[in-house]
């Protein structure tokens, strides 16, 4: 799969089914020797209880790729808790 087919696909949590954000809102952790992309990283910020996933946010949450289940023509699925 080329990166520029998952640009623009939500990351659904689900664990919870939250959505939590956009591949083009996060990075991707790929190994510089394999090519193989072992992670994503969405940056985030709390809100109250609540945290809101979104591009310029203080912290970060690291995915790690074995925690994604699928892989569809509008979502990734995660399974991940994170709280």
């Amino acid at each position: 799969m080329r990166l520029s087919q998952l640009l623009g696909k939500r990351i659904i949590n689900i664990f919870d089914g939250e959505i939590m954000g956009l591949v083009g809102d996060s990075d991707l952790v790929v190994n510089p020797e394999s090519g193989v992309i072992e992670g994503i990283i969405l940056p985030y910020r709390p809100v109250g209880d609540k945290r809101l996933f979104a591009a310029g946010a203080k912290g970060s949450l690291n995915i790690p790729w074995n925690k994604v289940c699928k892989i569809g023509s509008e979502v990734i699925v995660v399974d991940i808790d994170y709280h």
